[in-house]
C-alpha cells in the first residue's frame, strides 16, 4: 500500500511543465524567456523496467544581471532528482541507516543508488516536515502529491503550482507548507478550535 501511495505521487509529476518565475531569485532584476529544458523528476520501476518521470522547466534570461535562471521549480539546488525523492532519503535516513535507505526505496520501486542516497543526507540535511503512515516516517511532500495525484486519477491534469505547493516549493527556498495531520484519535474539528484560541 505504502508503495503504491509513493509511486502515485511521483507519477502525479511526470510530464508537468514549470514556467513561472516573477523576477530573477539573484538580483530581483525582471526576466524575460529564454528556452525550455527537461529534467530527471525520479526513475521508478514498474513492471520490472526502469521509468524515467521527467518534467519540463522553462529557463530565464534575467534582464539586469544578464544569469539564466530556472523557473520555480521542485528540485533543491544542486540536486538532479526531485525534492520529493530527496525527502524520502533524508526522512528515511534518520530512522535507518544510508544503506538501508536506498534499499527500502529500492523496495518500493525508487531508484536511487546508495552513493546518491548518501550525498542527499549529507548536503541537504535539514528537517522534513513528515508524518507517520502505517508505521513508517513519510515526507508530507509525498503525502501531498499522491493527494493531488488522485485528482489526476479523475481526469483534471496537475499543474506545476500544485505540484510546488504539495512539495513546499523547496527551490525558492522558502518552508514546507502546513499540512498538520491529527494524531490517531484527534478529531481535526478540535484541532481548528485550538488554533483559533
Amino acid at each position: 500500500m505504502l508503495a503504491m501511495i509513493v509511486q502515485a505521487g511521483l507519477l502525479a509529476v511526470d510530464r508537468v511543465t514549470f514556467s513561472e518565475l516573477v523576477s530573477c531569485p539573484v538580483c530581483g532584476g525582471a526576466v524575460s524567456g529564454y528556452d525550455t529544458r527537461k529534467k530527471v523528476f525520479a526513475i521508478i520501476r514498474e513492471n520490472d523496467h526502469e521509468r524515467t518521470l521527467t518534467v519540463t522547466v522553462k529557463r530565464f534570461s534575467c534582464q539586469s544581471c544578464g544569469r539564466i535562471v530556472n523557473a520555480n521549480e521542485p528540485f533543491y539546488p544542486g540536486t538532479r532528482i526531485g525534492s520529493p525523492v530527496v525527502d524520502l532519503c533524508l526522512t528515511l535516513a534518520t530512522m535507518m541507516p544510508v544503506n538501508r535507505t536506498a534499499a527500502w526505496l529500492d523496495a518500493v520501486d525508487i531508484i536511487v543508488d546508495r552513493t546518491s542516497c548518501r550525498q542527499y543526507v549529507q548536503k541537504h540535511a535539514h528537517n522534513v516536515p513528515s508524518s507517520d503512515l502505517f508505521g513508517i516516517r513519510m515526507p508530507l511532500s509525498v503525502i501531498s502529491l499522491s493527494s493531488v495525484s488522485s485528482r489526476a486519477e479523475k481526469g483534471s491534469p496537475v499543474s506545476g503550482a500544485e505540484v510546488l505547493a504539495a512539495c513546499g516549493f523547496p527551490s525558492a527556498h522558502r518552508t514546507a507548507f502546513d499540512l498538520t495531520l491529527p494524531q490517531e484519535g484527534e478529531d481535526r474539528d478540535a484541532e481548528k478550535k485550538e488554533k483559533k484560541r
